[in-house]
Parts: C-alpha cells; sequence; structure tokens
C-alpha cells in the first residue's frame, strides 16, 4: 500500500496565486523593508526621510533639516531641497508626487540626473513610509506654489496634488502618523534620534538639522547640529574625554574617478577600536570594500614608516592588522554612485573597486601626515608597539591557559559545576558571586542544564589593564575556559558552550561592582556575545513576604509596599467575611489567625526579618541568605525566574559609558557621579 499523499489539483489553482499591488506588500511584509516592527524598525521610518532630505544635501540643494516629535506620535520632517517634483510622470500618467510616495523603486535614484550620490539606493523609502503610517501628508514647495497631498495607509485622498498657497522657497515637508496595526509599541526614543541626526550632520558638512520634542507629555526640548568640521569635528567627538596620541587627528579627502573618500584617524591609550565606516551616509556595520581597503593600507604604511625612521627593527618582526587596532578610532566615508549593499538593511559595501581607491587615497595621504607630523607619529607607533609587545605575551599565556585548561580535563576549570547536557541551546552557566551563593546555587539548580561557575580572587578591572594581565587572571581565567569560545584572534562564537551566560550577584552594591566589572570584561573581550544575546543578568529578590503560607517574593521597594497593602487588604476581607457568620464563626477567625502567626515564627525562626500586621518580612542582602531551594525558586527556575537580557542598542554610547565609569580618567568618572546623585535610590553603606 502506498503512502504517498494523493496531491488535490483542484486546491492549487490561479486563485492560489495571491497579487499583492501598490503598498500592499509593504504592508504584508513590513521587514523585508524595514527590518522589522519593533521600536528599530520604527524609527526606521524617520531615518528614511531624513535620508532622502540628506541625500538632496549630499548634492548641494539642501542647508537645513528639521524634524519635530508631535502629540498623538506624528513626526514631521522638513528641508529646503528642491521640492519633490508634482508634474504628470509619464509612465504612470499620474503625479510624480504621488508616484514617489505609493510606488515602490520610483524615485530619482536609478538613473538620468537626479542624484549622482545617494543613500536612498533602493527607491522604496518614502513609499514604505506611506505604506506603514495611518495617514501621511506631503507639502511640496516649487516652482512658486505649495501643493499638498494627503494619504491613509498608503491610498491617497485625491487624484492629484492640491496647491494651497504662494511660495518663492522650495523644499518638502513630510508629516505622518506610524500605523499602530503595523507596530505593536509607538514610543519614539529622543536620545537615539538625537544620536543619528547627530551623525548625519557630521557625515555632511555644513547641513544643520535641527531637533524639537513637542509631545504633549515630555518638557519642550530643541537641539541641533552644524558641523564644518566633519568628519575631524566627529572623531574629536568620539575620543572627547580620552587621552589621545596624536592631538592633530589624521584627516584626508579626495575624489578618484568619480568616487568621494574621506577618512579621519585619531588613537588613544583605549584597548578597543572604534570603526565607524559609512557608504552615501548609509552606516555600514559589517564593514565591507572601503573597510578592507583602508585597514590594508594603515598596515603597510605603519610598517614603512617604522623600519624607515629605525623605530621597528628587524629582530621585532612585522606590525599586524590586530597590532594596529588598539586604540584606533576612524570613521571612513565613501560617496559613489552605484553603490553595491547587502540587501536593503545596508550593512556591508560590495563595491570591488572601492577597495583599490580607498588604499591608494589611505596610503598617500597617511604617509605624508606621519612625514610632516614626527611627534605625532613616534605617539602613535609607540602605542602600537606596546599593542605588538602586550599580543605576544598575551599570546603566550592564553596559550599557557589552554595547556593547562586541557590538564584539567576538556579545559574546564576545577571549580566548575557543570551541565550533563551538551547541548549548548539548552545550557545555561551561572557565573556566581562568592562560595557560599554557589554552594546554595549548586545545591538548587537543575543539573541536567545548568552549570554554576563561582568566583574566586578579586576581579579586574579590564578597562585598565592588557589581554595578557587578563588571561593570567585567576578570576577571569576560569570564565575565558569555560566559555570555550578562545578569546583575542582566536574567538570563535560556534565554539560556545552555553548559549545562556548569566551573571548572578548580590542586589548590594557590591554585586552592582561586580556586574559591572563582569560586563566591562564582556564588552571588551567579548562583546560578539552581547550582540548574540547570549548575555544575561539574574534577578534575584529583594524580599520574601510571608503570612500563613501565602508567600510572595518582591524586587523592589515599591513592589514590597504594594504586596503588603494587598494581604492586609486580604486579611481584612476574610475578617469581614467571617463576621457576618456570627460570633462563633469570629471566634474561629482569631484562633486561625494566632495559629498562622505560630507557624510564621516557626518557619522563620533563624532567618531576620521584621512583621507588618502580622506579615513577616525578609530582607535578603545576599544570595548566601537563601537556601537552594529558594534560590531555585526565585532566581533559577526558568518558569519563575526574572531575568535581563544585556543588548548593545548604541555601540558608540555604551563604549563611552565604559569609559567614563571603569576608565583611568577620574574628571569624566567625578562628574556624573556629581550629575546623578541625587537620582540613585536605596543605596546600601
Amino acid at each position: 500500500m502506498s503512502n504517498k499523499k494523493t496531491i488535490d489539483t483542484n486546491e492549487y489553482t490561479a486563485k492560489s496565486i495571491q497579487v499583492l499591488e501598490g503598498l500592499d506588500p509593504v504592508r504584508k511584509r513590513p521587514g523585508m523593508y524595514i527590518g522589522g516592527t519593533s521600536l528599530e524598525g520604527l524609527h526606521h521610518l524617520i531615518w528614511e526621510v531624513v535620508n532622502n532630505s540628506v541625500d538632496e544635501a549630499m548634492a548641494g540643494y539642501c542647508k537645513n533639516v528639521t524634524v519635530k516629535l508631535l502629540p498623538d506620535n506624528v513626526v514631521e520632517i522638513e528641508d529646503d531641497g528642491r521640492g519633490i517634483p508634482v508634474e504628470k510622470h509619464p509612465q504612470t500618467k499620474k503625479s510624480t508626487l504621488e508616484t514617489v510616495l505609493t510606488v515602490l523603486h520610483a524615485g530619482g535614484k536609478f538613473g538620468g540626473n537626479g542624484y549622482k550620490i545617494s543613500g536612498g539606493l533602493h527607491g522604496v523609502g518614502v513609499s514604505v513610509v506611506n505604506a506603514l503610517s495611518t495617514w501621511l501628508k506631503a507639502e511640496v514647495k516649487r516652482d512658486g506654489n505649495i501643493y499638498v497631498m494627503e494619504f491613509d495607509r498608503g491610498k491617497p485622498r485625491s487624484k492629484e496634488p492640491k496647491i494651497i498657497g504662494k511660495d518663492k522657497k522650495t523644499g518638502v515637508k513630510i508629516t505622518f502618523q506610524a500605523d499602530p496595526q503595523i507596530f505593536p509599541e509607538i514610543k519614539y526614543s529622543w536620545e537615539k534620534i538625537l544620536g543619528y541626526l547627530r551623525q548625519q550632520s557630521y557625515l555632511t558638512k555644513g547641513l544643520s538639522i535641527k531637533i524639537y520634542d513637542e509631545r504633549e507629555d515630555k518638557s519642550k526640548k530643541a537641539y541641533g547640529f552644524l558641523f564644518d568640521g566633519g568628519l575631524v569635528s566627529y572623531i574629536k567627538f568620539l575620543n572627547r574625554g580620552k587621552e589621545v596620541k596624536n592631538e592633530m587627528p589624521f584627516y584626508v579627502e579626495k575624489t578618484v574617478e568619480e568616487t568621494f573618500v574621506e577618512i579621519a584617524m585619531q588613537y588613544t591609550d583605549s584597548y578597543k577600536e572604534h570603526v565607524f565606516s559609512f557608504a552615501n551616509n548609509i552606516f555600514t556595520p559589517e564593514g565591507g570594500m572601503h573597510e578592507a581597503g583602508f585597514r590594508a593600507a594603515l598596515t603597510r604604511v605603519m610598517n614603512t614608516y617604522a623600519r624607515k625612521n629605525n623605530l621597528l627593527k628587524e629582530k621585532d618582526g612585522s606590525f599586524t592588522a590586530e597590532d594596529l587596532q588598539e586604540g584606533l578610532t576612524v570613521v571612513i566615508s565613501v560617496k559613489l554612485r552605484n553603490p553595491q549593499f547587502e540587501g536593503q538593511t545596508k550593512a556591508k559595501l560590495g563595491n570591488g573597486e572601492v577597495r583599490g581607491i580607498v588604499s591608494s587615497v589611505t596610503s598617500e595621504a597617511l604617509l605624508d601626515y606621519l612625514e610632516s607630523h614626527p611627534n605625532n607619529a613616534k605617539a602613535i607607533i609607540g602605542k602600537v608597539m606596546l599593542t605588538a609587545k602586550a599580543r605576544i605575551a598575551a599570546r603566550a599565556a592564553k596559550d599557557a591557559v589552554i595547556r593547562k585548561g586541557a590538564l584539567e580535563g576538556m579545559t574546564l576549570p576545577g571549580k566548575l559545576a557543570d551541565c550533563s547536557s551538551r547541548k549548548p541551546e539548552e545550557s545555561e552557566l551561572y557565573i556566581v558571586e562568592g562560595d557560599s551563593a554557589g554552594g546554595s546555587a549548586k545545591q538548587g539548580r537543575n543539573r541536567r542544564f545548568q552549570a554554576i561557575l563561582p568566583l574566586r580572587g578579586k576581579l579586574v578591572n579590564v578597562e585598565k589593564t592588557t589581554l595578557d594581565k587578563v588571561v593570567k587572571s585567576d578570576t577571569l581565567k576560569p570564565i575565558i575556559i569555560a566559555l570555550g569560545v578562545g578569546i583575542g584572534d582566536s574567538f570563535d562564537i560556534s565554539r560556545l558552550r552555553y548559549h545562556k551566560i548569566i551573571i548572578m550577584a548580590d542586589a548590594d552594591v557590591d554585586g552592582s561592582h561586580i556586574r559591572t566589572l563582569l560586563l566591562t570584561f564582556f564588552y571588551r573581550y567579548f562583546e560578539e556575545l552581547i550582540k548574540n544575546g547570549n548575555i544575561y543578568i539574574a534577578q534575584p529578590p529583594l524580599y520574601r513576604l510571608q503570612r500563613g503560607k501565602d508567600i510572595r517574593y518582591v524586587y523592589t521597594d515599591e513592589q514590597k509596599n504594594r504586596a503588603v497593602s494587598e494581604m492586609q487588604i486580604q486579611v481584612q476581607s476574610s475578617k469581614f467575611k467571617v463576621q457576618s457568620e456570627g460570633v462563633a464563626s469570629q471566634q474561629l477567625v482569631n484562633k486561625n489567625t494566632e495559629k498562622d502567626i505560630v507557624m510564621e515564627t516557626d518557619e522563620s525562626e533563624s532567618e531576620v526579618g521584621e512583621k507588618v500586621a502580622g506579615i513577616n518580612i525578609q530582607r535578603y542582602k545576599g544570595l548566601g541568605e537563601m537556601n537552594p531551594t529558594q534560590l531555585w525558586e526565585t532566581t533559577m527556575d526558568p518558569e519563575t525566574r526574572m531575568m535581563l537580557q544585556v543588548k548593545i542598542e548604541d555601540a558608540e554610547a555604551a563604549d563611552k559609558m565604559f569609559d567614563v565609569l571603569m576608565g583611568s580618567e577620574v574628571e569624566p568618572r567625578r562628574r556624573f557621579i556629581q550629575t546623578h546623585a541625587k537620582s540613585v535610590k536605596n543605596l546600601d553603606i
């Protein structure tokens, strides 16, 4: 008997093929166009409209851009560019304005003389914003008139634009309200928008960008950007508060074969590199050919200059690309006619010819810079020499760590209580503060998928030390071995042994300090794990409340006060209910109440706490105060626990914050503490 399923061809006919017209594909699959419907996708709507204005600026027609956040989640973006044409389009037979706003891949960026350089390569930007908005209004100043056209979820309200006034100026104003049918949460971030607009202003010399926050629930705010210094100003902004090696940043701008190359570079005393690359003002986080061209030239020129000036001896070997990364801050911006990005998200530039152009421009200008500024050159070479020596020492130390780990059996440290599962996707590693808490965690865990690694010794602040000292640290070395991914140039995320790495420390100042040191460690040496969503912070409860069999764990003072009130109301409600049944019942309530209180005392004899109206309140000072069962129920049981996943929304801001809080410069940290001291609550001393 055949097991083959009989296919009914009548079920698959022409009617089964759905044709989406106009902007329907965008509403059906928004993720294909803006990356998703999260807050990141929501902000992408603003980026798309702003990018059109920036394209006008790069073409030399726009000097001012204004962004306003208005009540009811309305966003207004205006520029003084040429204005979108309004005359009838020869192909669509509709107004060009309507065509641009309702037809995918309709724009001035596919040829002709509209734009030589643009970031909106695909021509789907503003039409996608229209499709994903409840309503959108486009106002165009052009040909002495002011034209207006309005849309509802991408559908035009009128057949053509209406003239509502006269104006000799030119420009476009787009006002839209994101559609709650598409976006589950509509909440614009002032800081996020500010960061993006600042970046665009740095990348476009002379472009003035202003932003206003006029939302009802916010205090009115306004900010503006105008940088004539371009990328040099950007470099100085990125390195503010850091000790720089070359006071005068390296800078070059040059056009080769219709490709404009602009690069600014400066070295600091940091142990991390900061590379920001852009193509047509679009951030390319995965780099690409422009970044590869710069790195090749940097390695070649630095070696050539160092040998020529006897700063690098034959016995020292050559600088590697890795040696030149530490402390490097560079912004690479290329503007070209036909950029080839990988996908609509434009994460990587693929134009092969750009590599050679950037490499030649960098080589010529950098060699001239080093020879013209010998003091700056000497400072940079000195920094690189120290990095090279540290690399050699780190490699030796790392090899020793790996060899030592292998002798201990499967490269695992002795303190690690490993899980039995060998499936990384279901395995968890708890990094626990102290032997006491580690003991409770080992007893309370699920041995099948939860591993416990107690911390031993003083944690190193990796912000103030080098890789060779990190891998020698008695506290950090077991973590490196347990993760299994290697470190530095040997890092390989595919070898990760646990897909959840959970920092579990006390809910006090010491615990916060340990969490911060560990997060600094992961950010500086295992940033890929944070980006991949592997790092978590456990949330142990702050209080245990009990009245009879009613036991609750709460995590803040506000939750404690609310829970106490609820438990008191329940007590009063139960008394009132029994009172209505007569005096005999009331006596029974009194007896039961007394019995409940006695039970609480018996179960909590060894616990230090206070009582409020018969409710025993215990404050946990540390994880060690919890028995294994309590630790499992509150902090380790996947069914009931609360955990924070560590993410990096803004790498630039995150790096600056780690540098301020954990770096060697005292003054920025002092200013931060003075600024935020009043906002700190419940500080244990």
